[in-house]
């Protein structure tokens, strides 16, 4: 007797509840071996792959790709003794209990399907007595239909319903429904044949089921509709698990994974704690020539090196300098709780969704370390590699709006963070210095902060330090 396992989807983060399965690695009837990839699953914060705990061959895919399960559903039931003597249906039965394989309604089905197609095939009379729909009193007698050459068959006259049933469900051994004759009269067929239509696609309204010239402009219409949507095509990826409508106009797609969570975490943020936003204009051009010069430097080769790096760092020194915005708001036991550490988040836009990973002890890195932090950090989200450890005991974030060209915004904070940077676009434009009018690097920064912990002068003298060394790097110096 074969000994099925069932592989329930772990918590592959910290308290998560559900995952989307996004690519299966075998099929039923593949061998597996133990900690062999099996599965790629899509969590709120991260794409996981899962291993296999047995040796042993698939037996069942329970949850298909795309499909949600909950943490604790089988997902895959494996065979740890494909060897064994097989099992009658009801020996491993459906009752699902540890060791038996998962039966689904879709396992089902096509034994069911098979039995009733042999059994039309050895009686085809009665097949297609059985197939055929009701007889509709109050419609006009259909008369009989004469075969013609190479097993066309010409649908009489009929209901619409009977029209449409016939065109997509030929009588067996008459031939597909590629072979089959709509009727129309010739005006409506040449009608068809100028706009390029296949009269096979249209629906019929006509008495008797007839293709009127109504239902060929309106199925152009439609076909019009359809050529000006932009859903079709591999690189709108977004688009692909959606429903389309019928006129080709509006794709719905389920909201899951890393958008449902940050669409609840950012309501609940918005909603929960009151944002206030303070903004800076500041004069970045000793910044860009420190990046400049640090890009030349064989110390920091291998690494990138950009603005964002050095607004890092001031955030850093500056949280340094008033620790008391690196907290939380406990709201359950309504406490205030100061992190004596820093893990500096960096929003990340993806394919995926917003996601923002974090730097763990940012605080004690040094330009370089922080340098290749950041472009390990960027790297992972990019390619969704992001675990969930990475997303998790955020303490303070930036979100660099300028790599879009934006000059600032006005943020909402990470939930369970008292602040968030925007990091603007930086631009050449007349700035006064030292008295003269001159071109200089420009750029706009803006804070969000939880009101509730963080009080306008804290925000505000955290952003005029985030300033001051972006104006001046080396008061770095001063102050690390």
């Amino acid at each position: 007797m074969p000994t099925y396992q069932r592989f329930e989807l772990p918590d592959a983060g910290e308290g998560l509840t559900e995952a989307d399965i996004v690519e299966w690695r075998v099929a039923p009837g593949d061998a597996v071996e133990v900690n062999q990839i099996i599965v790629e699953i899509e969590t709120a914060k991260s794409l996981v792959e899962l291993p296999s705990p047995w040796s042993g061959v698939v037996a069942e895919i329970v949850v298909p790709v795309g499909q949600t399960a909950a943490v604790g559903d089988p997902i895959i039931v494996i065979d740890i003794d494909p060897e064994g003597e097989h099992g009658s249906p009801d020996e491993r039965g459906s009752s699902h209990e540890p060791g038996t394989p998962v039966e689904s309604a879709s396992s089902a089905a096509p034994a069911e399907a098979g039995s009733s197609a042999d059994n039309d095939s050895a009686s085809p009379g009665r097949a297609a007595a059985s197939d055929a729909p009701a007889a509709d009193p109050a419609a006009p007698a259909a008369p009989a239909a004469p075969a013609t050459g190479g097993g066309a068959v010409l649908v009489g006259y009929g209901t619409a319903g009977e029209q449409e049933s016939r065109r997509h469900r030929p009588p067996s051994g008459q031939g597909d429904s590629s072979t089959l004759r709509v009727l129309a009269k010739p005006p409506v067929r040449r009608l068809a044949r100028d706009l390029g239509i296949d009269l096979a696609t249209v629906t019929p309204s006509g008495p008797g089921g007839i293709v009127t010239r109504e239902d060929v402009l309106a199925h152009q219409v439609q076909v019009q509709a359809r050529e000006l949507a932009t859903y079709e095509g591999d690189d709108q990826p977004w688009l692909a698990d959606g429903d389309v409508s019928p006129d080709g106009r509006q794709t719905r797609v389920p909201v899951r994974s890393v958008r449902k969570r940050t669409a609840e975490a950012m309501v609940s943020s918005a909603f929960s704690a009151p944002h206030v936003t303070v903004f800076h204009t500041v004069d970045v051009t000793r910044t860009m020539k420190l990046v400049s010069m640090l890009r030349e430097d064989r110390e920091f080769s291998g690494v990138r090196v950009t603005p964002l790096l050095i607004a890092m760092k001031a955030l850093l020194l500056a949280i340094d300098r008033h620790p008391e915005i690196n907290a939380s708001w406990d709201e359950d036991r309504q406490q205030i709780v100061y992190k004596h550490y820093v893990n500096l988040g960096i929003a990340a836009a993806t394919p995926r969704g917003l996601i923002v990973p974090n730097i763990k002890d940012a605080h004690r890195l040094g330009l370089f370390s922080l340098a290749r932090s950041l472009g390990e950090l960027t790297a992972n989200a990019r390619a969704s590699k992001t675990r969930p450890a990475d997303m998790s005991d955020g303490t303070i974030t930036i979100t660099n709006v300028g790599v879009f060209g934006i000059d600032t915004g006005t943020p909402i904070l990470n939930p369970g963070e008292a602040a968030i940077l925007a990091f603007g676009a930086i631009r050449q434009q007349p700035w006064v210095h030292k008295g003269k009018i001159k071109v200089r690097h420009v750029t706009q920064l803006a804070l969000s902060f939880d009101h509730r912990l963080v009080d306008g002068e804290l925000g505000s003298r955290v952003l005029a330090d985030v300033a001051k060394v972006l104006e001046e790097p080396a008061r770095a110096l001063v102050w690390g």
